[in-house]
């Protein structure tokens, strides 16, 4: 099994991967270094991913590594979380999230329901990277992560907190309050969660990565240093 670490230096994290013949995949573009006998193979996207790719931000390619050795992927002052997929569970991630697995876990995408994606501000063909099959995974993260367990009932949040779901919790959207007390709450729209399941909510960023982009609007993407 794969080895991933989490390193932290200087204010900025970034995922090394320990590989001993074996295989995993990544974002494109998110490798910042190897070491040791290691192949880096991108595969040709399916045609269905290709137009899947029109409607999303989701990658088309994510390369694979081969092999044996060490692979550190690009570093970010916003963060990373770790998570297990377990036999028979498969997780629904929101578009960007994904960042590395290990190659037994199988990626596919799915579409959200149209009318609560468009209520809640994400637009009418919203697409999210799903996983299952045993396997580590990495998850780009604005901040820690808490795994949270939800039993028949619901869990509603104000804003993008949530990172992922397992497949039995249904998302919609909803006003904080009924009409017309609504207008006067102060609170938008709420991203609700329902049925029985886990959530990965990120409830605080990184002081380093929020103070970043109230200054400058943007977030550090790419290659550092070049």
């Amino acid at each position: 099994m794969a080895q991933f670490s989490i390193r932290e230096v200087e204010g900025m994290r970034q995922v090394r991967i320990e590989i001993d013949q074996e295989t995993i995949r990544a974002r494109r573009g998110a490798l910042s270094t190897m070491r040791g006998d290691i192949a880096l193979t991108p595969r040709l996207p399916a045609p269905a991913d290709v137009f899947r790719s029109m409607f999303t931000s989701e990658a088309r390619i994510r390369p694979y590594y081969k092999g044996s050795g060490s692979i550190v992927l690009q570093p970010s002052l916003s963060g990373y979380h770790l998570l297990t997929v377990q036999d028979g569970e498969t997780w629904v991630l929101e578009p960007g999230v994904y960042w590395a697995s290990e190659g037994g876990v199988s990626l596919g995408m799915r579409r959200e329901r149209f009318w609560p994606s468009l209520w809640a501000g994400d637009g009418g063909l919203v697409w999210k990277t799903t996983l299952h099959n045993v396997g580590q995974v990495a998850i780009n993260a604005p901040g820690p992560v808490e795994t949270i367990e939800v039993q028949d009932s619901d869990l509603r949040v104000q804003g993008r907190l949530v990172l992922g779901r397992t497949e039995g919790l249904r998302f919609s959207s909803r006003n904080p309050a009924s009409f017309p007390r609504n207008l006067i709450s102060g609170q938008k729209r709420l991203r609700v969660f329902s049925g029985t399941g886990k959530v990965l909510v990120c409830w605080t960023p990184y002081w380093n990565e929020h103070l970043y982009r109230r200054m400058t609007g943007e977030s550090i993407d790419g290659a550092l240093l070049e």
